[in-house]
């Protein structure tokens, strides 16, 4: 029955960036008019979360959404959800009308056609170059207005499927401190299971995203990253080891 599953999965596998290619290329007019100007990034941010819901319904997935704590409009916030697909930032998209600012990794913008509007969107940071990282607080401090919010993925890369959580990077905790953004732990339990790295597992269903209770930078110091940074991983980590649908999954290879 696994094999029989393996053409289907391929198919639907090659649909999912046959529809990423086209929609690109369809609002390639409109953004590039979009990315023109720092100020019309909210107009950016509505496309980015309309194509982000045209990707994640039209691969047959739908949203189950919990949340502990509601954002409030024209405040900034840090998001921190635990990172395991491709399907990741685009379901984060969805959870906000607010506006994000990615700060993601610079060998996307290598990616034909859509590489070229990656980097007019997103902070790129290359994690190699103490250079690129002082860039990304230059420009966040630009982009921080309005109630326009960050992301990272404080894992860095996707790790290997069957590790629950991988070590968290300093940088979002700095920058939260830096700018006392409270951070949005967020719980992604399904997006591994349903469209992992591995080419042949995966299917339609529904994604379970929970959003915890916001954890207060107010008054903290630079001093305090590294508690900062432990309290959010055990958060999320406690989260996944208590779903048994994740962590049967996780624990798949073994």
């Amino acid at each position: 029955m696994k094999y029989i599953k393996i053409p289907f999965l391929l198919i639907w596998r090659l649909w999912f960036y046959i529809l990423m290619f086209t929609t690109v290329i369809l609002m390639s007019p409109l953004l590039f008019i979009f990315t023109i100007k720092e100020d019309s990034y909210h107009l950016l941010w509505k496309l980015i979360r309309i194509w982000s819901k045209v990707l994640i319904y039209g691969m047959g997935f739908r949203l189950d959404i919990q949340l502990d704590e509601e954002i409030e409009p024209n405040k900034s916030y840090m998001f921190c959800p635990n990172h395991t697909s491709l399907m990741d930032p685009f379901v984060l998209v969805v959870l906000s009308k607010n506006p994000i600012v990615f700060v993601g990794k610079h060998e996307l913008a290598k990616i034909p056609v859509f590489g070229f509007f990656y980097k007019r969107a997103v902070i790129m940071v290359d994690r190699t170059n103490p250079e690129s990282r002082r860039r990304v607080y230059r420009m966040a401090k630009k982009r921080l207005q309005n109630g326009v919010s960050m992301a990272i993925f404080p894992e860095g890369l996707v790790p290997e499927e069957e590790v629950v959580l991988a070590p968290f990077k300093k940088g979002a905790f700095s920058l939260a401190i830096e700018f006392e953004m409270p951070i949005v732990p967020q719980v992604y339990y399904d997006c591994k299971r349903f469209f992992s790295w591995d080419v042949f597992k995966g299917g339609i269903g529904t994604i379970r995203v929970h959003q915890h209770s916001f954890i207060s930078t107010t008054g903290l110091s630079i001093r305090d990253m590294n508690t900062l940074k432990d309290k959010t991983f055990d958060i999320i980590y406690n989260d996944l080891v208590n779903d048994k649908k994740y962590m049967k999954d996780t624990n798949s290879k073994k």
